[in-house]
């Protein structure tokens, strides 16, 4: 692709991206109406294949793992991992989940425990179905699209050497002249499109948080002001560490969120009811693993569906549209792994700590009660607070959550922008700064506009049902990674029949000679 190509994807997709935004902040009960409509409309009647294709997706990692297939590495057959195991679980969770995390972590089982399908609010039932749906909507399933995605990123990126872009997974099904043409340009727009609104709405949704925090334990106000100075603080922060590169500032910084956590989860633990969380989480993963065939596919076919759709399939369309950042950039940190130890590292270990979070920070709140239970979802960036100040030293693990938002939001929006200079540079491995910060600035400047707008929630929507395209996607990831290993197999074959034929032509050889 030559630069004017190159730069075409650049430019429409900033187009793409203020046209959006700017029809969010000038018409946006239209926007709403619009996005919101579309939303229903997919989740009303495709609810069904988000089922699937996740379904599918976990089925196809852990197959592809334990095939002969599994000892292929993400590169040449020489090449070695350039990060440690904790380096590289540490940018793994940061991607992957960061805000999300400190921000459902308390509020999603507490909202299932308020609010539970097919038990009475409060019971015992009720906290096994909290934890259980907690585990589900944050366990293998994303995981194993974020997995596939990267692994074939990474597998195009660094052993056929492709540029890192969505468009060169589909070489194999569609030619490389299609590829580089404008069927390719579109793939990437929208996986550039998708990346941006899902990140400006977890920087908008950590800056709402970031504040409610600070509100709780300093009275720093609530408003407009005090947001401004939060997004502008950190944006400076997360520029600052996009521009020192990768090797630095990302990984630090995601090594210093790995390190934040674990201290905020232990120290929870041990302030927290101890027995209990740990009961918890063993009898979660059992809850889980034991009904895992189950939850994969339920839908009421014949009731209200309205639980699935705000809940199951929305977090299936959400994971769906975060799968091009997410993605594209575990495949940049995943160079010289097997595809076996990838799929295992991808699937297994974020999915563990996933289910840690939840069972010790959602065991805190439903061990208050009910009436604490209702009262802290009332308001659901707020919600973690609320628990904590129940339990001694509360307000120091608040201040810890608090701390972590921040390195999260930086790494969050710090990835982001290393991604999106990736995608709009034709998949360079070391996208410019000027690229990078300008990203940078947009994503932040989006973030703003639609919070003081009061557009978040609509852009979420609305990112949600434009990634739908992504779900289709997805299945041909499949389909082109199937077929590109099999010829990668086949080659192998013939290489190393041609070594036998070889060998064996010298000693036939040899030992005509000897007999002569």
């Amino acid at each position: 692709m030559n630069n004017k190509q190159n730069n075409a994807v650049f430019y429409v997709s900033l187009i793409f991206v203020f046209a959006i935004v700017i029809w969010g902040i000038i018409a946006p009960n239209n926007f709403g109406t619009a996005s919101n409509g579309l939303y229903e409309y997919l989740v009303d009647h495709f609810g069904w294949f988000y089922l699937l294709s996740m379904f599918a997706l976990v089925v196809f990692s852990i197959v592809l793992a334990f095939s002969k297939y599994g000892s292929i590495k993400l590169g040449k057959d020489d090449s070695t991992p350039d990060y440690s195991y904790i380096s590289w679980f540490a940018m793994l969770f940061s991607a992957g989940m960061g805000i999300g995390l400190v921000f459902w972590g308390v509020a999603e089982p507490l909202n299932h425990f308020v609010v539970p399908l097919g038990a009475d609010p409060g019971t015992a039932a009720a906290a096994d179905f909290a934890i259980k749906k907690s585990f589900f909507h944050w366990g293998l399933h994303p995981w194993a699209n974020y997995s596939v995605l990267a692994l074939a990123l990474a597998y195009f990126q660094f052993r056929k050497n492709k540029p890192g872009l969505i468009s060169s997974i589909f070489i194999p099904l569609l030619g490389e002249d299609r590829v580089q043409g404008p069927i390719g340009h579109v793939i990437d727009i929208l996986a550039i499109f998708a990346t941006v609104a899902g990140v400006a709405t977890s920087l908008g949704l950590g800056t709402l948080q970031i504040n409610s925090g600070l509100n709780h334990m300093f009275n720093v106000p609530i408003n407009n002001h005090t947001q401004i100075i939060i997004i502008a603080t950190v944006t400076v922060l997360f520029m600052l560490s996009a521009v020192t590169g990768l090797d630095k500032g990302i990984k630090i910084l995601s090594n210093t969120n790995l390190s934040l956590a674990a201290l905020l989860m232990i120290t929870a633990l041990i302030l927290g009811p101890t027995v209990m969380i740990i009961n918890s989480f063993t009898n979660g993963i059992g809850l889980y693993l034991g009904n895992l065939i189950r939850d994969s596919f339920h839908v009421e076919a014949f009731g209200d569906n309205s639980w699935f759709g705000g809940w199951t399939i929305f977090y299936w369309a959400w994971w769906i549209a975060w799968a091009p950042f997410v993605g594209t950039f575990i495949a940049r940190i995943s160079k010289g792994r097997t595809i076996r130890e990838f799929i295992i590292g991808v699937l297994l270990v974020p999915a563990l700590g996933s289910f840690l979070w939840f069972a010790t920070f959602g065991t805190m709140g439903m061990n208050l009660g009910l009436e604490s239970a209702t009262e802290a979802v009332a308001t659901t960036e707020t919600a973690f607070f609320v628990v904590m100040s129940n339990y001694p030293l509360g307000g120091i693990i608040s201040f810890i959550a608090v701390v972590l938002l921040c390195t999260f939001f930086v790494t969050s929006a710090d990835s982001a922008t290393f991604v999106l200079g990736m995608m709009s540079s034709n998949g360079d491995l070391n996208p410019s700064n000027k690229r990078k910060i300008t990203w940078g600035i947009i994503q932040s400047l989006l973030a703003l506009a639609l919070m003081l707008g009061g557009g978040l929630g609509t852009l979420q929507t609305a990112s949600i049902a434009a990634a739908f395209p992504f779900a289709i996607i997805m299945i041909f990831v499949m389909v082109s990674l199937v077929k590109a290993l099999k010829e990668d197999s086949n080659e192998k074959a013939v290489k190393i029949e041609k070594g036998r034929s070889s060998l064996n032509r010298k000693l036939q050889i040899k030992t005509s000679i000897h007999r002569e």
